[in-house]
C-alpha cells in the first residue's frame, strides 16, 4: 500500500539534500547556476524525479541548459549516494533529472496578460469618443412620454381579436 505522506516527506528530504550537496559539496561550474524547484517519489519510493531550473550568469546571458543537464549527469551518482546517507531508507531512490518549465512558462503568461491589458486599454480608449450608429436609446422604455404602455398594448390587442 502507498503511504503518500512518507512519499511527499521523502521527496522533500531528497530535494534538500540534493539541493544542499549541489550548493555546497559538488564543485561543477555549471551546476553554480542551478536550483532544485521540486521532487516528486513514486509510491514505491525506487524512483525520484528531481525538477530543476537554470539561471544565467548575467541578466543578459542565457541559461546553459545542457551544460546543466550534463554536469547534473555526471553527479547523479554521487547525489544518490548522498542521499542514500541522508534519507537512510533500505532501498535509495534512482534519480532522475528534469528541466522545470514552470518558471518559462509563467514569465510567457504574464507577457500575454500584459498584451491582452494593453488591448484593452486600446478598446476603452477607442470606445470613450464613441457615438452609438443609431438612436441613442433604440428600445422602448415604459411610462415615458410618448411611449405606449403595456396595458394600452394589451387593450389593443384585446380590440383585435375582437372582431
Amino acid at each position: 500500500m502507498v503511504d503518500v505522506g512518507r512519499a511527499r516527506r521523502l521527496s522533500k528530504r531528497i530535494a534538500t539534500i540534493v539541493a544542499s550537496a549541489i550548493e555546497f559539496e559538488i564543485k561543477d561550474p555549471p551546476l553554480a547556476f542551478v536550483t532544485v524547484t521540486d521532487t516528486k517519489v513514486t509510491g514505491d519510493l525506487h524512483d525520484a524525479t528531481v525538477y530543476y531550473t537554470v539561471r544565467g550568469n548575467t541578466l543578459d546571458e542565457e541559461p546553459d541548459y545542457a551544460g546543466a543537464a550534463a554536469a547534473l549527469e555526471r553527479a547523479k551518482g554521487t547525489l544518490r549516494t548522498k542521499v542514500g546517507a541522508g534519507t537512510g531508507v533500505r532501498f535509495t531512490p534512482t534519480l532522475s533529472f528534469v528541466l522545470d518549465k514552470v518558471p518559462d512558462t509563467a514569465q510567457k503568461m504574464e507577457e500575454l496578460l500584459a498584451k491582452a491589458r494593453a488591448a484593452d486599454a486600446d478598446v476603452a480608449r477607442i470606445r470613450a469618443g464613441a457615438t452609438p450608429a443609431g438612436d441613442a436609446q433604440p428600445y422602448r422604455v415604459v411610462g415615458e412620454e410618448g411611449t405606449s404602455t403595456q396595458d394600452d398594448q394589451d387593450a389593443g390587442d384585446r380590440d383585435r381579436f375582437d372582431d
